[in-house]
This record gives C-alpha cells, sequence and structure tokens, in this order.
C-alpha cells in the first residue's frame, strides 16, 4: 500500500484542547531547526523562562518548560516531591484530580482524597478537615482548572490553607494558564505545572512549570533519588539553568520551543490581563447564545471557567452524533464528557487563538443549525443574535 505525505483538514478547534494554533506561531516552528546547544538557541532559552516568569506571575528562577506535554509536568512535579511513604492529600472533582491520585502511588506515597462532585469547585472546608486529621501530610494537590468539568477552585485559600499546615502545594494549571488569573508568587504556590496547547495558542507537546523556593529545598533534601531520570529537575536545570554554559541532558524540542517562545511573545504583546478578559468577554457571548436556545451550564456562574464550558445536553440528543455532524459538516471539534459526565455534556473550548467573537458565533451557528435538524427541544434561530448582543 502506497503512503504518501499528510495533510490534515483545516478545522475549528473548539474542544477541550488542543486549540487552534495562532499563524504566527505555526510559522516559528517552521523555521530552520539549530542545535539545542547553540548560543543562538541558549540565549532563546533564556528569554522563554523570562517570558514564562511572566506568564506565571513568579520570579521562581526554577521555571522552565518540560520537552514533553502537561502529564509530563505533572509527573515531573510529584516524583520530584513526593518519596516513598510521604503522605499527599489530593483533592479530586474531576478526572485530573485522579491522574493525581495514581502520581501520588507510583511514587510510593500515601494518597488521602478529598471528594468533591464533578462540576463542583474544590470545597476549602473538607481540606482543613482533612489536614487537621492528618497533621503528618506533607503535600496538597489539587487542579485549578478542572478540564473534565470546566470547574474553576480557589487556588490562593487552598493553596493558604497547604501551608497554613506545612505542607507544600502542587497545582495542575493546565487549562487555566492565560486564560484566568494564576498569580503563583502572589498565592504563595509552590509547584505547579501547565501545558502549551490550552490558552497559550501553541501546539502540544510542551508542559511550563515552576518551583517555589520552598519546594527547591524540598528537592534538595530528598532522602531517596528521584525515581525518574528523565525528569529530575536538579539534571534539567542543568541544562535550563542560567548563563550560556549548559550540561547536555537532553535534545530538547528546538522547533517546538521557537512556537512556543513566539506564544509567549504574543501573550505579552497582548497583556496578560487582557487575555483574561477577552476569555471571560467571549464566554458571556458563548453563554448568552445557548441561554437563548434554552441550554444551561454544569458549574455554576462563580465556578465557571470562562475558557472551557460544559454545556448540559437537551433531552433526548445523541451527544456523539452532534459532535460527530459538527465535524464532519461544519469541520468544528467540539468535545465530550468523560468518567461519569460522559454523554451528558459537551465540552467548549474558548482558549487561545480559538477564543475570539467569530468563533463563538460561528459555534452557536453550527449547534443551532445541527440540534434543530435532529429536532432537539431547543429554541431556534435565536442563539447568534443573542451572543452578538451580549458582544455589544
Amino acid at each position: 500500500m502506497a503512503i504518501s505525505s499528510f495533510n490534515p483538514p483545516v478545522r475549528t478547534l473548539m474542544g477541550p484542547g488542543p486549540s487552534d494554533v495562532h499563524p504566527r506561531v505555526s510559522a516559528a516552528m517552521a523555521r530552520p531547526t539549530i542545535g539545542h546547544l547553540d548560543p543562538a538557541f541558549t540565549g532563546m532559552m533564556e528569554d522563554v523562562k523570562t517570558l514564562l516568569q511572566y506568564t506565571l506571575r513568579t520570579s521562581n528562577e526554577m521555571t522552565l518548560p518540560v520537552s514533553a506535554p502537561g502529564s509530563a509536568g505533572m509527573e515531573m512535579c510529584f516524583v520530584n516531591l513526593v518519596e516513598p511513604g510521604d503522605k499527599v492529600i489530593v483533592c479530586q472533582n474531576g478526572v485530573f484530580g485522579g491522574r493525581m491520585k495514581e502520581n501520588v502511588e507510583r511514587c510510593g506515597g500515601v494518597a488521602v482524597m478529598v471528594e468533591d462532585a464533578w462540576g463542583e469547585a474544590v470545597d476549602p472546608n473538607k481540606l482543613e478537615e482533612t489536614l487537621k486529621a492528618n497533621p503528618d501530610a506533607r503535600v496538597v494537590a489539587f487542579v485549578h482548572a478542572e478540564t473534565s468539568t470546566g470547574a474553576q477552585s480557589d487556588a490562593k485559600t487552598l493553596t493558604a490553607l497547604a501551608h497554613q499546615y506545612d505542607c507544600l502545594s502542587i497545582v495542575d494549571a493546565v487549562t487555566s494558564l492565560a486564560g484566568t488569573p494564576v498569580l503563583v508568587d502572589e498565592w504563595g504556590i509552590d509547584a505547579l505545572y501547565s501545558g502549551s496547547q490550552k490558552c497559550l495558542s501553541c501546539a502540544p507537546g510542551l508542559s511550563p512549570v515552576t518551583f517555589s523556593d520552598r519546594a527547591v529545598e524540598r528537592i534538595t533534601a530528598r532522602k531517596s533519588p528521584v525515581q525518574s531520570w528523565f525528569l529530575d529537575v536538579s539534571l534539567v536545570m542543568g541544562y535550563w539553568g542560567n548563563g550560556t554554559k549548559r550540561s547536555y541532558h537532553h535534545t530538547a524540542p528546538v522547533n517546538a520551543l521557537y512556537g512556543l517562545h513566539e506564544a509567549l511573545v504574543m501573550l505579552r504583546e497582548e497583556g496578560l490581563e487582557q487575555a483574561w478578559v477577552r476569555h471571560t468577554k467571549n464566554h458571556l457571548a458563548l453563554r448568552a447564545g445557548i441561554e437563548a436556545m434554552g441550554l444551561s451550564f454544569l458549574v455554576k456562574e462563580e465556578d465557571r471557567l470562562p475558557q472551557l464550558n460544559a454545556v448540559l445536553l437537551p433531552d433526548g440528543v445523541d451527544e456523539a452524533a452532534v459532535r460527530q455532524r459538527l465535524l464532519n459538516e461544519y469541520d468544528l471539534e467540539i468535545g465530550a464528557g468523560l468518567g461519569v459526565l460522559a454523554g451528558k455534556i459537551w465540552r467548549i473550548g474558548l482558549m487561545g487563538y480559538a477564543s475570539n467573537t467569530k468563533n463563538v458565533l460561528y459555534c452557536l451557528g453550527a449547534l443551532d443549525a445541527v440540534l434543530s435538524d435532529m429536532q432537539a427541544a431547543i429554541t431556534q434561530g435565536v442563539a447568534v443574535s443573542a451572543a452578538q448582543s451580549a458582544v455589544g
């Protein structure tokens, strides 16, 4: 069988990620490849660190992009900060809290779970009760923006509680970074990981991470070696550390880092606060259209992520059939529910470059057309005008 070059279809990506990649980022990734120890490249690495510090609102020296997707960033935080026998309190209100638990256990730690309903924010009172009952806990881990539900938790309060009970905090900001405020230093976050493919408008494959001085002290004082050689941050920082002299650790994904650099330059050009405002504005337009159709959201408004919208299905609708028609007829991707929410919600992303008025109106128009054709119980023909009115 002859296999020829792959030419992907052109889609509008409005699911839970990846999101649309900005053309400037795509163009940056097509620039000539140079060596990963080339002085020109190591100079760019310093720029990337500085830009990540700006984006994360931190002065942490140990701030870098892991050469792998967000799941590797998660693993880097856990394998460096959790030793065998350590007790870790894990807050779970969706899929990704469960992945934190798996990481704790694979590190030989003991996971103590704080459970909240999927679609709700983590309850600080439940966390404090668990901290009081487990005075030997060493780490608190939680998801700031739960991608499986569209719920955002109060990272500032949860981190303060962790510190009050002498624990470090590990925070998943994969979906929140650059879409809503993530203030690492102000909130006192000890370890945080994110991903390049969501609100940063970049391609998948890189995971920004940052570690506070408190976290670095914990890593330095480890009694056992980090179980992962590749993700041992003390080794990785030999490559990502200051200055032009770098120790070889791995061959960095050169062209992918060009893309991240360009995405971060664009974010600084727009202004981080303006990016937050843009994501909220487009969410409000989408909300107006969704509610005009007679549909509703899983997450209550005060806990709702503007960049990841979990929309409840109308009665009697085959959610997979709707997504398939949107993909086939409109080249539009939205996401399905996961776990206990499978078949109950759609996840509509408004992340990064994809968070714009054109996409909001296109998604609402396509959804209205497909649902109307399927005789779904919605109010037809009003979603786009409602969104336009909300935009102003």
